[in-house]
């Protein structure tokens, strides 16, 4: 079982553990991104579909120029699909490769946090979050789960769900 320093060490910088996180909801989970990584957020935007792409792309987008792949949050997490009359929001988040979004059911607020609080994920928590994560904080009325941008937009370890 990882520890706490291991899954901090996971993150790849220090700050993925304490400070402040925009965050984002999922089927009620609520999910943080450090705030350095998140690029902006943005409404629901017209896509241009990929074939043969993973299932977990949902598209392309095309931000002022820039074209930006699009990952189904719930899809990569294995979530229920989100209903027809709900269209997802846009958290786009820089990557070393540039820009992905995240689509995501709502966006929350930017939450300042006490790296004291971090926790590894516990065992009970479904797999396939517990991976894309590195841990999370125990919040007064609901669990913060830091989300690990790297894993989630790696969707060649998705495959084609």
């Amino acid at each position: 079982m990882a520890s706490v320093e291991d899954s901090r060490s996971a993150a790849g910088t220090a700050g993925e553990t304490g400070g402040q996180f925009a965050t984002f909801f999922v089927d009620n989970l609520l999910f943080g991104v450090e705030v350095l990584r998140v690029q902006e957020v943005l409404r629901y935007q017209e896509m241009t579909s990929v074939p043969r792409a993973p299932d977990v792309i949902e598209g392309l987008i095309n931000l002022r120029g820039q074209i930006v792949t699009a990952i189904d949050m719930r899809r990569r997490l294995g979530l229920a699909p989100r209903s027809e009359e709900r269209s997802p929001m846009n958290m786009v988040v820089r990557s070393d490769d540039g820009a992905v979004s995240l689509l995501v059911d709502e966006i929350g607020d930017v939450l300042e946090v006490d790296d004291t609080a971090f926790e590894a994920a516990p065992e009970n928590v479904d797999a396939r979050i517990r991976d894309l994560t590195t841990g999370m904080y125990k919040l007064k009325d609901r669990l913060l789960l830091i989300l690990d941008t790297r894993k989630a937009i790696d969707v060649s370890a998705a495959g084609a769900a």
